[in-house]
């Protein structure tokens, strides 16, 4: 039979995952938060719902997280009535959400002494990709517990990666994040700067795309710019805890990251200027409004 899932976490991307999984057959035990709009989607195919953490972990064979923060895992994790309450030798947990490794790790050790095995495997793609099973997961921790997983990744992705010890697949994905977002507001600000010269914005892309610069953060900054297209629908808001999630795992390792602090600075100005959500391609029009203002 089908493994029965426990799924934590319904926002657009958690909900995706469980209607996808409950598609291919897999009875889905649910857990949402304040708004019920994922609870009832996923409901609607099938879905039941738990009271709280401890007894939809009890009750199931795989529990997936898909959540926002860090703490937000932790405190469905180690609460009153949280996953560590309802666990079982040999059961698996996976983190499909953007975590801090030392967290990660935490958690693992804590699962650990109840026998569990914790996984980290966070997405990349969009909730569009979640429903039709085309996500890419990047998957670190036991590698048997991987393999016994594997079946139900492939449901949920396209492309699935093995990725070495725990805290790898979190260690992988804040790396390719700060790096994406720091292209992204470079390329926003590349645009502001050739419209203050006149240059059209069409003619920078083309000479820039041209060369060794050229890849997919671009374009879809590209496309905004020129044509108001949002190929990524990922805010701003989301931008900033990512970066400031990579700025804190280099301190974890006593490192001092450089070229990460000017995207960290500017998200940070957008959030707290209000405008956090603003998708990342339409930071070209903040760029725009606040290029001649200097930062506080």
């Amino acid at each position: 039979m089908a493994e029965h899932i426990g799924f934590i976490g319904l926002g657009l991307m958690g909900r995706a995952m469980a209607s996808r999984l409950l598609a291919a057959g897999h009875p889905v035990t649910v857990l949402g938060h304040k708004d019920r709009s994922g609870i009832e989607e996923v409901a609607a195919s099938g879905a039941v719902e738990a009271l709280d953490a401890a007894s939809l972990t009890a009750s199931v064979d795989i529990v997936m997280l898909c959540m926002g923060t860090s703490a937000q895992v932790e405190a469905r994790i180690f609460g009153e009535t949280g996953v560590l309450t309802g666990v079982k030798p040999n059961q698996i947990v996976i983190d499909f959400g953007t975590s801090l490794p030392a967290s990660t790790l935490k958690i693992g050790a804590a699962l650990a002494e109840k026998s569990a095995i914790y996984l980290d495997a966070p997405l990349g793609r969009t909730p569009a990709h979640a429903y039709d099973g085309k996500l890419n997961i990047m998957c670190a921790g036991d590698e048997g517990a991987y393999t016994r997983v594997k079946p139900v990744l492939d449901v949920l992705g396209e492309n699935v990666f093995h990725l070495g010890k725990l805290g790898n697949g979190h260690t992988i994905k804040l790396i390719n994040n700060y790096f994406a977002m720091t292209t992204a507001i470079s390329m926003a600000e590349a645009f502001a700067l050739a419209d203050e010269a006149k240059i059209a914005r069409q003619s920078l892309y083309e000479v820039m795309a041209a060369g060794p610069n050229h890849s997919g953060m671009m374009q879809f900054v590209r496309n905004y710019a020129t044509e108001r297209q949002i190929d990524l629908a990922f805010s701003a808001q989301n931008a900033a805890k990512d970066v400031g999630y990579y700025r804190q795992m280099a301190k974890d390792l006593g490192l001092n990251s450089r070229m990460s602090g000017a995207a960290n600075a500017t998200l940070a100005e957008i959030v707290e200027g209000g405008s956090g959500d603003l998708m990342v391609p339409q930071i070209v029009d903040w760029m725009v409004e606040n290029l001649r203002r200097k930062s506080s």
